[in-house]
């Protein structure tokens, strides 16, 4: 029987693009939630069973060298956008795909603390836009969650550090993950926490050195890449994969090699090699530093901390051109997997005012600017700032305009965010119409942007020669559902009707999908030897004697790692 609590977790998410996490604080310190298989990180990746179920994280990571066709990865990187993710006969967007990775985490916690789970405080990318933001409390709401707050990862990262704890100081955050990229300059003045400034890319992580590293093998061995089929590129993902831990590892000279077509194909790859192919990446890691720091007013050396955060970079490749960058080594004794999941529970307790945690005033910045379209002397789709990038928040500002014309009836309103000088070039947020009363002349209006910390953009408009004002309020908190998100309820109705796997009989699921996935990348007698173990363990399971399975399972799962699959 489940114990029953009374006190309000303080529950922290990483949800991340390869692998997510979920924290608490606990006996005044964030702890990590193990999930089903006991392991911390949950890859973020969704599998359809062949009897329909829902697989979600490392046996569904199995399944992408398996079943490409029913497995997604690296969804986070579309959140906000239309692209659809088919997973054998059913579709899913990115929010929804999310909100699958969430509930298991949810299940998780709650399997783990004894008691059920609401109010979570989830990361996003600095550098994440308005709408993929709303898409993350949108996902949080599927999964039966209420995000209370989405904290920035690398204020989260520095959190999890304890920096907030120091007094004073100015701390970069570095963070590479899996799919983002984000670098933001904080200030600590306790008890307040200052974000200066954010910049990134959110289509650079990871996943970009891993592909780069195929293309070139693909480009060496004069392949042609749409002759190799799905499963075939998996298991060439999975070699790229592996050889990147063991260039880390040691450092030394390596061998790629994969196997496809009944031949064996090898690269030689060092380090050095290896930065020469990522050297275009690694170009575009350097332009958001540059602007983050020239926002911030900064030079490197008058910073007092760095540091790293995400998998990416432990690359030894990206720690040798930040210190190279910075003349300082950053913070490295906590797992830079888990900074950001533990110090998002650090701020859900701050929000909570949990004992033996300091209370902290958080500000934010807008990471985009805002502004709206006009035009001018005949051109149109001129893109005027009201809001500039990393302004902190709340604010309120206001600029001044005028109509085009003396019989103008009206006045169409669109808010645009972005950098470029032209609307075309940057994200529509929304638009809407302004009734004018014609009066023989230019009227001027005056336009107001307020934002708060919680991502809620409040539109004013005022016209001094009518006394007319108009509102529109673009809601980004969980509740503040557009009319096209309220017709996405139906996403919850879909959600539900999933079959998912039980969390018990997660272990043996995963390890079917391992043994399915070490036949398919081995060869000769080691592939009948797995062949022979998952003929076996299939026929256990089918016996459903718990009692017998879980030493077979141990067993099997130690003969696995033995070999290395």
């Amino acid at each position: 029987m489940l114990q029953q609590h009374d006190a309000t977790p303080a529950i922290g998410i990483d949800l991340g693009t390869t692998n997510s996490l979920i924290s608490v604080w606990q006996n005044g310190e964030s702890r990590l939630i193990p999930n089903a298989l006991n392991e911390y990180l949950t890859p973020s990746i969704v599998s359809i069973d062949e009897d329909g179920a829902i697989l979600v994280g490392r046996s569904a990571l199995s399944r992408l060298t398996t079943h490409p066709q029913k497995t997604a990865a690296l969804f986070k990187r579309y959140m906000g956008s239309k692209k659809k993710f088919k997973l054998d006969q059913k579709t899913f967007d990115a929010t929804e795909l999310s909100a699958i990775v969430l509930k298991s985490l949810k299940s998780d916690a709650e399997s783990f603390l004894g008691q059920s789970i609401r109010d979570v405080v989830i990361s996003v990318p600095a550098y994440f836009s308005d709408e993929q933001r709303k898409q993350t409390r949108f996902a949080a709401e599927l999964a039966g969650l209420n995000a209370v707050r989405l904290i920035n990862e690398p204020t989260a990262a520095s959190m999890a550090y304890g920096l907030h704890t120091q007094g004073f100081g100015r701390t970069l955050v570095f963070d590479l993950g899996g799919g983002t990229f984000d670098v933001t300059v904080l200030e600590y003045d306790l008890p307040l926490i200052e974000v200066h400034a954010s910049a990134g890319d959110n289509y650079l992580g990871g996943e970009d050195f891993t592909q780069a590293i195929i293309k070139a093998c693909i480009n060496e061995w004069k392949v042609d890449g749409s002759q190799i089929a799905a499963h075939d590129m998996a298991r060439l993902y999975d070699c790229v994969e592996q050889w990147k831990c063991q260039l880390n590892q040691q450092g030394s000279s390596q061998q790629l090699c994969w196997q496809w077509q009944d031949r064996q194909w090898v690269m030689d790859l060092d380090e050095h090699r290896a930065a020469e192919i990522w050297l275009p990446l690694l170009n575009r890691l350097r332009a958001p530093i540059e602007q983050v720091l020239h926002d911030a007013r900064l030079q490197p050396q008058q910073l007092d901390h760095l540091v790293l955060v995400g998998g990416a970079s432990k690359l030894n490749t990206i720690q040798k051109m930040v210190v190279k960058l910075f003349g300082q080594l950053p913070h490295q004794h906590l797992d830079p997997k888990t900074i950001v999941a533990l110090g998002a529970a650090v701020h859900a307790a701050c929000r909570l005012r949990a004992q033996n945690i300091e209370e902290v005033i958080l500000t934010d910045v807008c990471p985009y600017t805002l502004g709206i379209a006009t035009s001018n002397e005949g051109r149109c789709g001129i893109f005027s700032p009201i809001l500039e990038r990393n302004t902190v928040v709340p604010t309120s500002r206001v600029e001044s305009y005028s109509t085009t014309h003396v019989e103008q009836t009206s006045i169409r309103l669109a808010i645009y965010q972005g950098e470029s000088p032209h609307v075309d070039n940057n994200i529509l947020v929304d638009e809407f119409t302004v009734p004018v009363k014609p009066n023989g002349n230019i009227q001027s209006l005056d336009v107001r942007f307020s934002y708060d910390i919680n991502g809620l953009l409040e539109v004013d408009v005022f016209l001094p020669d009518s006394g007319d004002s108009f509102t529109k309020v673009i809601d980004h908190s969980p509740i503040g559902l557009s009319p096209e998100q309220q017709q996405q309820q139906q996403s919850q109705q879909r959600l539900r009707a999933l079959k998912v796997h039980p969390r018990d009989t997660l272990p043996n699921r995963t390890l079917q999908a391992r043994l399915e996935k070490a036949w398919a990348q081995s060869l000769g007698d080691e592939r009948r030897q797995i062949g022979l173990w998952l003929q076996d363990f299939e026929m256990l399971l089918a016996s459903q004697q718990e009692q017998k399975i879980q030493p077979i399972r141990l067993q099997l799962e130690r003969f696995l790692d033995e070999i290395n699959y």
